[in-house]
């Protein structure tokens, strides 16, 4: 028989803490994941265009129609640079809706997530962690600033602060 003046009672599963199953990301990974990425995206943008311009511009200045074959390397090199930086956007862009990660946090294992350890959005990424941070590195020494948070014993960078994000290994 049961009480009638007991109080009432519920089955609650156990909430999960995220940051016992997530680990923080290595600060010489997240270091070397932020310079992978400027190799890739320099690769994929810059080197194209460089390639273009040092084949076709001295041919074009060598060449008899002179002003308008040296524009016709620049137009093609402009296509290409173009194109490179499409490229890098999709991979980038289906990178982080997959799992939070850049080309290079996924090539180096790791990843973006909200520091309650759920997944991310495009668009939190996007919006706080890119465009926000780079509105507020006009105030001098930002960056600096930003880069030396890491040290603390969270591993946040000043943008994961204002983004409420961790990095962790995937």
């Amino acid at each position: 028989m049961t009480n009638p003046y007991a109080p009432p009672r519920a089955a609650v599963k156990d909430v999960r803490d995220p940051h016992a199953t997530a680990v923080p990301a290595d600060r010489g990974t997240r270091l070397g994941a932020t310079m992978l990425d400027g190799v890739i995206f320099a690769a994929m943008v810059y080197v194209p265009l460089l390639i273009v311009l040092v084949l076709l511009v001295p041919a074009a200045a060598r060449g008899s129609a002179g002003n308008s074959a040296a524009e016709g390397a620049f137009v093609v090199g402009g296509l290409v640079t173009i194109g490179g930086f499409i490229a890098w956007c999709w991979f980038t862009v289906k990178f982080v809706r997959q799992n939070g990660q850049s080309i290079a946090k996924r090539m180096l294992g790791i990843k973006v997530v909200r520091s309650d350890g759920t997944s991310i959005t495009l668009g939190r990424i996007f919006w706080l962690r890119n465009i926000l941070n780079a509105l507020i590195s006009i105030v001098p020494f930002y960056g600096l600033i930003d880069a030396l948070f890491i040290f603390g014993e969270s591993r946040q960078c000043l943008h994961d602060k204002l983004a409420d994000t961790i990095v962790v290994r995937a």
